[in-house]
């Protein structure tokens, strides 16, 4: 059996800066897993193809990239589908499956989300220190929102396990779907007493929502969680247990 592809599916932004972030990160991908799977260099032919799907703003959709996989005599090429997602809402559970089903491509595997997950958690903290953050000063960790209550509780996770790596309260806060938004909780710190607040960014990339929070009214913005070792290692392991079973499952 052919070694499955991996598509990474992300959700799609306008921002220039974002998308080559997400042409970045599948690079990185591709040369994690030609170090991961055999030791051989990234350009072998014989290490599965990494190709990247977006499901809303801009294309190729999940479903045109699947149909395009194939090999040199037109046979399906298997494919492992990686939501390049920080919590599991609407797009992980509606979306992607759609995608999948209107491919027709008959070898796919979805796996989890890319988060919650505590590799995240360390590159958040990382991050907050290169804005400026200190021990002492408040943190707001913000992410998009969802109205799915299994994205929000995803969130909800993700900003204890923040609080686990800084040792201190983390405040939870949306910028476009959900309350409290961002603003008011900043605000609502300042009033409290709060001398400094910094935002820890629970995006991947840059966009509109991460230009938002410069307007939010605090201290310090962390950047986006972006291409790091520990998210490229996250998304080849999420790959590699999918992967195994679906060739498993294949030779039934």
């Amino acid at each position: 059996m052919t070694a499955p592809a991996l598509v990474l599916v992300a959700h799609g932004t306008r921002s220039t800066r974002g998308v080559q972030m997400i042409a970045a990160l599948a690079e990185a991908v591709h040369r994690e897993l030609g170090v991961a799977i055999s030791g051989r260099d990234a350009e072998s032919p014989e290490l599965p193809p990494v190709r990247t799907a977006f499901v809303d703003v801009l294309g190729p959709s999940p479903a045109e990239v699947l149909r395009d996989l194939t090999d040199a005599v037109g046979n399906s090429v298997p494919a492992v589908v990686v939501p390049a997602f920080l919590a599991s809402g609407y797009h992980v559970y509606q979306d992607v499956p759609r995608e999948v089903a209107e491919s027709a491509h008959p070898t796919v595997a979805v796996t989890p989300a890319m988060g919650p997950d505590p590799a995240l958690a360390r590159i958040m903290t990382m991050r907050l220190r290169a804005a400026g953050w200190r021990p002492g000063d408040t943190v707001v960790l913000a992410a998009a929102g969802s109205s799915d209550a299994r994205a929000r509780q995803d969130v909800r996770r993700a900003a204890a396990m923040l609080t686990e790596h800084l040792r201190a309260t983390v405040h939870l806060a949306y910028i476009a779907t959900g309350t409290p938004r961002v603003p008011e909780v900043v605000a609502a710190l300042r009033r409290s007493g709060s001398e400094r607040v910094f935002i820890a960014s629970y995006l991947l990339a840059h966009g509109l929502f991460h230009q938002r929070l410069h307007e939010a009214g605090a201290d310090g913005v962390a950047e986006p969680i972006g291409v790091h070792p520990a998210v490229v290692r996250l998304i080849v392991d999420r790959y590699r247990t999918a992967a195994r079973e679906l060739v498993q499952l294949r030779a039934r």
